[in-house]
């Protein structure tokens, strides 16, 4: 999946904001981690989760990598049960190359 396919026309202002910056993040591993994770959970997200969503979405991209792969631990402040659910989004980060 490159980008988004769910339409947000169901989806409050919050909501359709939250889903927009999810893919659009400024490195393309993070769009497709959080990208895809909100496409998919948007609409179910608790106020309470969406709270958090939005911190979490204010770290930085390379952090976020790092926490996401597992490169870096993860610090006590992002670790929880809705970045578990983000870290478990695992898409195909290799290149495209010709065959």
């Amino acid at each position: 999946m490159t980008g988004l396919v769910r339409s947000s026309s169901d989806l409050d202002p919050r909501r359709r904001r939250i889903l927009f910056r999810c893919w659009h993040r400024g490195i393309r591993e993070m769009d497709l981690v959080l990208g895809q994770f909100a496409e998919a959970e948007i609409a179910n997200l608790s106020d309470a989760e969406l709270d958090e969503l939005e911190r979490i979405m204010q770290e930085e991209d390379n952090d976020l990598v790092k926490w996401v792969t597992g490169a870096q631990e993860t610090p006590d402040h992002i670790k929880g049960p809705l970045f578990t659910r983000i870290a478990a989004i695992r898409p195909d980060f290799s290149p495209v190359v010709d065959q």
